[in-house]
């Protein structure tokens, strides 16, 4: 989701979205899979990363309330890595079940 404040971070989501599709459709001759994998508010750094001290005081709000811990994140990567080599899981969207965006 792309809010005031969060500019660059979306952009980088989105390039990393269309670099992944991308890898998918060229390594899939070699039977090599791709698949992007898109959290909620999961706990991990990111918060501390903000130089805006405002927008670093509202990350860190939303992630105490809402941010899952980081083996939930783990978890769908095992999911996907674990299908049998012919299934290729493109994608994953998951969100901490409080988190309404």
């Amino acid at each position: 989701m792309v809010s005031p404040g969060s500019a660059v971070y979306s952009a980088t989501k989105y390039a990393v979205r269309a670099l992944t599709e991308g890898l998918r459709q060229e390594v899939k001759p070699y039977n090599i899979r791709a698949a992007i994998i898109s959290p909620g508010a999961v706990q991990s750094e990111l918060p501390a990363s903000s130089t805006d001290p405002e927008m670093a005081k509202k990350m860190e709000a939303f992630y105490k309330e809402y941010a899952i811990p980081a083996d939930s994140f783990a978890r769908a990567v095992v999911f996907a890595i674990s299908q049998p080599e012919e299934v290729n899981v493109n994608e994953i969207l998951f969100r901490p079940t409080k988190q309404q965006l």
